[in-house]
């Protein structure tokens, strides 16, 4: 497993559109584990392919239940309505307001290709859907509601 270098909006392979995955390779398999471990290194909500150079339908999500891994995600249903801040790591420090859906119901398949489907609402169908675009090429800045303004961490004492 290995941290792979996140890409930053501007990057043209953040505006393209992925190509399914037909099976899981190793290779597949390792860019997996890769998605999650640099997921997770650098504080992330959910981590698409395309962030990472490669233009495959792949997403990672935590909301702090777990990894959820996303092959070939389709957006099954939609509902409601949040408006919330939202990041990304392709655009690290900067946040804005973007309104989603308050649910949605995705159908893909698991890390082995099982196919299941996912409920989620309010932070989980943003990360769902804020995914599921970078996919199709697209980021939350197209979304966003007034400026994006700039977002401070406060550093975690070990």
């Amino acid at each position: 497993m290995a941290l792979r270098q996140i890409r930053i909006q501007g990057d043209s392979v953040l505006e393209k559109v992925c190509r399914p995955v037909e099976k899981i390779s190793p290779r597949i398999a390792t860019l997996i584990e890769d998605m999650i471990d640099t997921m997770y290194e650098n504080n992330g909500v959910g981590l698409a392919a395309p962030q990472v150079g490669v233009l495959r339908r792949i997403a990672v999500i935590d909301v702090g239940e777990g990894p959820i891994v996303l092959v070939n995600p389709v957006v099954l249903e939609t509902s409601g309505e949040q408006t919330g801040e939202e990041g990304c790591l392709s655009l690290p420090g900067k946040s804005g307001q973007v309104t989603r859906p308050n649910y949605a119901k995705v159908r893909a398949f698991d890390a082995e290709m099982n196919e299941f489907e996912i409920e989620g609402e309010e932070l989980l169908a943003r990360a769902l859907l804020h995914e599921i675009d970078h996919l199709d090429g697209h980021m939350y800045t197209e979304l966003v509601e007034g400026p994006l303004h700039d977002v401070t961490y406060d550093e975690e004492e070990e």
